[in-house]
């Protein structure tokens, strides 16, 4: 009895356009999951930092505190009084500042907007975006100087030709002038300077700027 004939063995067949467009939709897959993580670890950075700048805040019953308003008697007096009670309230200063400057801006609803729209071109064409993914407007790419100096531009256009540079300066001016009059005028003999976290004075700045630190940077 004769045998069936064996098969022939089946060839794999590659259709030449999905392998060509295979490597573009991982490309842009991969830039994808590139922003994403950068951005969430800014935002952990950013939490991190709030967090641990937190725990050194003072009480507010503490700062106003009217048994302890005084005036000074001298002006080497009430500058030693706001450098004693700077490095006391440090954070709760910090709060009063960025009140006054959210308040200066929450009364001008365009100017803010005008502010987080820059904010956001920052984040989205510069800070966050995948290093090999480059910025293409109106069928032109851009590369990475002239998107940096196209925000630069805009920015400084931004911030002088609408109210937003002079909302800030006033904010940070009323914000700053509290600060002083109650430095001054807040007697510090009662505040004990000596306590452990006083020695973490110096290393404010760093930790208020940690959140900008590069992942591999270990702060």
């Amino acid at each position: 009895m004769a045998s069936a004939p064996t098969p022939q063995p089946l060839l794999p067949v590659t259709n030449p356009a999905a392998a060509g467009s295979a490597p573009s939709s991982g490309g842009a897959l991969s830039d994808a999951s590139l922003a994403a993580p950068a951005f969430r670890l800014f935002l952990g950075r950013l939490n991190d930092t709030a967090r641990r700048s937190l725990a050194d805040r003072r009480p507010w019953t503490e700062l106003v505190d009217r048994s302890a308003i005084s005036k000074p008697d001298s002006l080497s007096e009430a500058t030693s009084r706001l450098r004693r009670n700077i490095g006391y309230f440090r954070v709760n200063y910090a709060a009063v500042v960025a009140f006054s400057l959210a308040a200066s801006l929450l009364a001008h609803p365009f100017s803010l907007l005008v502010l987080v729209a820059i904010l956001g071109a920052w984040c989205v064409l510069y800070v966050f975006r995948a290093p090999d993914q480059p910025v293409v407007l109106f069928g032109r790419t851009f590369t990475d100087r002239e998107t940096l100096l196209g925000l630069v531009v805009a920015s400084v256009l931004s911030f002088f030709l609408t109210s937003v540079a002079s909302l800030i300066i006033s904010g940070l001016l009323v914000g700053g002038a509290i600060v002083a009059v109650h430095g001054a005028f807040r007697v510090p003999e009662d505040l004990f300077l000596d306590d452990p976290s006083s020695g973490s004075n110096g290393n404010t700045t760093n930790r208020l700027l940690s959140f900008l630190a590069s992942p591999g940077s270990g702060v």
